[in-house]
């Protein structure tokens, strides 16, 4: 059995450890409960391994975040297995809401359970309209604090790449299973999404090469101040920016945010080429896939915080600052296959087998993060999504 098979057969067993009776924790040691982003993320590759045997944890998630929504329809960021509470971030948190809706869609597709999806439609409806309140300023995007995603210790606001690529997303799969359910949308979901995806491309895509400022001022006066401003200073980048915010944006790659435009098509073919090329070109594949952000923010610099230096974590090159997320591997190397690039992709899946193989104590610990400089494995041991992306980066190389 070769490494990338091994590294299959293991990253199954990691999973298994995390099943409970009310769903799948994050990470066996360290996060003891059901994350909503951790495990929607992580059936994503769990299906496509195994899909039988992780359906009823898969649909017990799903029901555990949907009983524990708040008032208002928000799923929360975390259920205690112990306390049986849940919990909602100390900075809130708007992707959870976001990846149950793109979560429950897989669970769909692979499934075909229409009884579970009437089951939750009535929590889905909620959940959309929460997050449309999450537009406090009705550009059509939606805006969110500081540390409120999956980055929940970096500073990205106001309108930012991750989470806006995740509500075109939802959108759109939204409108999908209203389909299926023969339900007549209050809005049209799927004319929200090509919005979203208009305004990515617009505000986030800098080619001064192209004249878009006339479009930019349709949008509003805030909007073309700070367009004009970072039009100007950047010019071009391979890049969508990782967000805008009032009057300031910041100026690095966000790889997650990235791929998944990739993946969902919010990025067309020539933009998938410059993102591509830029991470081979600075080294946000080395020592293994992928870094979380190129280049890390600095001390002294607009985005540096100094609560990045909690628990030694987001220092450069370390954390959400530019540390190694297998997780983010795993979503890289399935833009690798979906942009053509099958041989790269398969070297990548190698050395992700690699980097989940090391470990802090032992062999096959699928941990959390490693190093951006070192590669050396850092964080929880056995992290759910580190296998669970594992098997769905296996699962693109495999099939193509």
């Amino acid at each position: 059995m070769g490494l990338i098979e091994l590294a299959e057969q293991k990253a199954i067993e990691v999973l298994e450890r995390n099943l409970t009776p009310i769903g799948l924790k994050a990470a066996v040691e360290r996060y003891p409960h059901i994350w909503a982003r951790d495990s929607m993320i992580t059936f994503l590759g769990a299906t496509a391994a195994e899909p039988a045997k992780f359906q009823k944890p898969f649909r017990l998630t799903l029901e555990t975040l949907a009983n524990h929504r708040s008032e208002l329809g928000q799923i929360p960021n975390l259920v205690d297995i112990a306390s049986n509470q849940e919990n909602f971030g100390d900075a809130g948190t708007i992707d959870s809401t976001l990846w149950f809706i793109i979560g429950l869609n897989r669970y769909y597709e692979i499934y075909q359970d229409r009884t579970l999806i009437s089951k939750i439609f009535p929590v889905l409806e909620q959940a959309l309209l929460w997050l449309q309140y999450q537009d406090v300023n009705c550009c059509g995007l939606l805006e969110s604090g500081e540390a409120s995603d999956w980055a929940d210790l970096f500073a990205n606001r106001g309108n930012v790449l991750y989470v806006n690529v995740l509500y075109y997303r939802s959108l759109m799969v939204a409108a999908e299973l209203m389909k299926v359910l023969k339900k007549k949308p209050n809005k049209n979901y799927r004319k929200l999404a090509d919005e979203v995806k208009y305004k990515l491309n617009l505000l986030f895509w800098i080619d001064r090469s192209v004249d878009r400022f006339e479009e930019v001022k349709k949008l509003s006066c805030q909007r073309f101040y700070v367009y004009e401003k970072l039009a100007t200073e950047l010019f071009r980048r391979p890049y969508y920016l990782p967000y805008i915010s009032f009057r300031e944006y910041a100026d690095r790659c966000d790889t997650l945010g990235n791929c998944l435009a990739i993946l969902f098509n919010i990025a067309d073919k020539e933009q998938a080429v410059q993102i591509l090329d830029y991470f081979s070109q600075v080294g946000v594949n080395l020592p293994y896939p992928v870094k979380a952000v190129y280049p890390s923010v600095v001390p002294g610099s607009q985005d540096w915080r100094e609560y990045y230096r909690n628990n030694n974590l987001n220092l450069p090159n370390q954390y959400h600052n530019g540390g190694i997320w297998p997780f983010i591997g795993g979503f890289y190397i399935a833009a690798l296959v979906k942009a053509g690039r099958k041989e790269q992709a398969a070297t990548q899946l190698a050395k992700l087998a690699e980097l989940n193989k090391k470990g802090i104590r032992s062999e096959w610990e699928f941990t959390e993060w490693a190093h951006g400089i070192t590669g050396e494995p850092m964080g929880a041991r056995w992290q759910a999504w580190s296998a669970g992306m594992y098997l769905y980066a296996f699962h693109h190389v495999k099939s193509g």
